[in-house]
């Protein structure tokens, strides 16, 4: 080797100026959504919320950013808890590299891949802002969102860079943390995760290691960049193939409601029909209850209860558990704490049912001329109802188990034309569980014809609710 006088300038292409990368494991799956997902640039055209293709291809776009974005999140929550505002510290900086803030962080160590959509289908979701006050659609608030449906597949690629000076058991455990988190269905995508939108699954992960300094190993990535792993690199346990022993300690605090519901009563949410007027909403040819629908209907029961016990912070407090919103807050709008999932009806009769409806003339009390219309809501069946309320506060919570309580025994209903008896649910079995950084506390809630049995600390749930009515500190 040639020694260079002091003061040259070493290329950036020489080794000595290298990242000195040893090692590069890759990582594959197929992620498949569970519900149906909006992926799209933040333009409108209109009312119309449109999704992101490959401008060349015009293939359905997962891009890498939006993956590493909502990894990284994922894995900063894990490590420290909701609400803290991320910096370059943590195994999600070390994985992913310095904040956004910081201007002299290193660079990512995870490649990210683009990932294009098989299986596709484009659905349209009509969205409306609902007035609190009236349960009635507010004028000009309405618009139409592009999705692709449930049961569209994203090959998505990791691809992992370990130097000679890396500690190498925390970037692999921060990497196998990160994407078991698309595996247990806790990390979502795309825009309105909030409101059930996004969620997905993994079935199989493919790992492969890459030793760099193995001049056969090294040939075989060059070979191999750009080529799908097979069957033969499938593992069963992730954790188990990147040789990681332990998990990171979840700090998020968070309150689970997790139930079965009966629908008791037929349910509309409107959707169009090629057989009806309007049907009800579904994905992919099933019916569904929608995160959207469910999430408008607690948070307009939310503020009633609290105006009802005469909370004087009511709007205050709705506020801060379910976001802030609209043209008119735009400098004011926060983010929902209030998690809910969207869930296919299982059972009950739609396509075979459809009912014939008549408009009343208000004045005259009979029928308007040119007013039938036709109908095909959802009868019977079965649906699961899950929220999740981030950071609770015990109040918060609180008031959240009024709510439960109304949409278990059939005091909320959800969808349109709730005054003509539709949208009545009636709860069959749930699970309420209280993570804290270092507990978890469950209440396993079941139901009879006799009575309502709760497996749990009864009086830490009457205390939630007590802590509504307390008197606030000014």
């Amino acid at each position: 080797m040639v020694d260079l006088p002091r003061n040259t300038k070493v290329p950036l292409w020489s080794g000595s100026q290298s990242r000195q990368i040893t090692k590069r494991i890759v990582v594959e799956c197929d992620l498949v959504l569970q519900t149906p997902a909006h992926f799209g640039s933040g333009d409108e055209a209109g009312s119309l919320v449109p999704l992101i293709v490959d401008e060349l291809t015009q293939q359905p776009l997962l891009t890498g950013a939006s993956i590493a974005g909502a990894l990284r999140s994922y894995l900063w929550t894990v490590q420290y808890g909701y609400g803290c505002a991320q910096t370059s510290e943590g195994v999600a900086a070390l994985l992913f590299g310095g904040s956004r803030q910081d201007n002299d962080g290193h660079q990512s160590r995870l490649i990210v891949n683009d990932a294009y959509g098989k299986n596709t289908c484009v659905e349209l979701r009509d969205g409306v802002k609902i007035n609190s006050k009236s349960r009635t659609a507010d004028e000009g608030k309405l618009y139409t969102f592009m999705v692709w449906a449930a049961g569209a597949t994203f090959r998505l690629r990791f691809e992992l860079l370990i130097t000679e000076n890396d500690d190498q058991v925390q970037l692999r455990q921060a990497l196998a943390v990160a994407l078991d988190g698309l595996q247990t269905g806790e990390v979502t995508l795309g825009a309105r995760k909030r409101r059930g939108y996004g969620r997905v699954s993994v079935a199989v992960w493919y790992v492969r290691e890459f030793e760099l300094t193995n001049h056969d190993e090294l040939l075989a990535w060059v070979r191999d960049e750009d080529t799908h792993m097979t069957k033969k690199h499938a593992v069963g346990d992730l954790f188990e193939a990147l040789h990681v022993s332990t998990k990171l300690e979840d700090k998020r605090e968070r309150f689970m409601f997790q139930g079965l519901f009966n629908l008791q009563s037929s349910l509309l949410i409107r959707a169009e029909s090629t057989v009806t007027d309007m049907g009800h909403m579904r994905s992919r040819g099933k019916p569904v209850l929608s995160g959207t629908s469910l999430s408008g209907a607690i948070r307009a029961r939310a503020l009633k209860i609290a105006n009802t016990l005469e909370i004087p912070d009511a709007e205050i407090l709705i506020n801060a558990m379910f976001g802030i919103f609209g043209d008119e807050a735009e400098d004011k709008r926060t983010a929902s704490r209030v998690f809910v999932e969207e869930h296919l009806i299982e059972g009950g009769e739609s396509e075979q049912w459809a009912q014939s409806r008549v408009s009343i003339d208000r004045f005259t009390g009979g029928a308007l001329d040119t007013a039938l219309f036709d109908q095909q809501p959802q009868f019977g069946g079965q649906v699961h109802v899950n929220l999740e309320l981030r950071k609770p506060a015990d109040r918060e919570i609180g008031l959240l188990l009024l709510v439960w309580k109304d949409l278990w025994a059939g005091d909320l209903p959800l969808g349109g034309e709730s005054s003509v008896g539709r949208g009545r649910l009636n709860g069959q079995s749930a699970t309420l569980t209280y993570q804290l950084t270092y507990q978890k506390q469950t209440w396993i809630l079941t139901a009879s014809e006799a009575e309502l049995s709760v497996n749990g600390d009864k009086p830490r749930l009457e205390a939630f609710v007590a802590a509504l009515l307390e008197k606030q500190p000014t």
